[in-house]
């Protein structure tokens, strides 16, 4: 690895984390050792890049240090082709619609020598299934989450049994044959997963779930990672 792509990939390591990184962690990933990383560390606090820390503790990246733009890595473009393919084959139709102009875009902005791995990718995704059909946009579910507002959805269960639910969307995930939103559920005081595919009805309140924005996306992390 050439100095000044290592250089970059320290950002990159430090830019992911919001606690402090010990060189011995760096080295490890880059395969280099604890005093190449040291000496690199020097070299960026030398060129202004606010870095703090010292040996033994870790090393943090200010959080709002704006790195100028930087040549993509062949693995870092395939991985953008990849998600960018995938997302166009299932995702509905304003996704699949900016994951294809994703890729023109990445297309414009490559040198000539790395298109062929946008044109010619050695990573693909399988054929798309047929999505089955969703009551609710979901450009205009995504965007209500955005805006924090709650839903009102009539949802059938596997047995076939209907009930209305208030809800507070959290997210909404998309899988290989389904969608399912994640969602504060008021009826069961509790998150739920609703498939989208079993949404009898759904409409958009103009009500807010009155939390500040990313608050809902913690409390379902930290109900996750509780084991929800």
């Amino acid at each position: 690895m050439r100095p000044a792509d290592r250089l970059f990939q320290i950002i990159q390591i430090l830019r992911r984390s919001t606690q402090p990184v010990t060189a011995a962690r760096i080295a490890e990933e880059l395969e280099v050792s604890r005093r190449t990383v040291y000496r690199d560390i020097s070299v960026l606090i030398g060129q202004r890049v606010p870095i703090v820390g010292e040996a033994g503790y870790g090393f943090l990246l200010d959080a709002d240090y704006g790195m100028p733009p930087l040549m993509l890595t062949p693995d870092e473009i395939e991985a953008v082709v990849l998600g960018a393919q995938w997302v166009a084959g299932r995702g509905d139709p304003t996704l699949a619609r900016a994951a294809r102009d994703l890729s023109s875009k990445v297309m414009m902005v490559v040198p000539e020598t790395l298109r062929p791995f946008i044109v010619e990718p050695s990573v693909g995704t399988p054929p798309p299934r047929v999505q089955p059909f969703e009551p609710i946009d979901p450009a205009v579910l995504r965007q209500a989450i955005r805006d924090g507002r709650k839903l009102h959805l009539r949802y059938r269960s596997a047995e076939g049994q209907e009930t209305e639910r208030k809800v507070w969307p959290v997210i909404l995930g998309y899988g290989e044959a389904s969608r399912v939103i994640v969602a504060w559920c008021e009826l069961r005081n509790d998150f739920r997963y609703f498939l989208t595919a079993r949404v009898v009805s759904g409409t958009v309140l103009a009500e807010a779930n009155g939390l500040r924005q990313g608050e809902l996306h913690k409390r379902w992390m930290a109900w996750r990672a509780a084991g929800g």
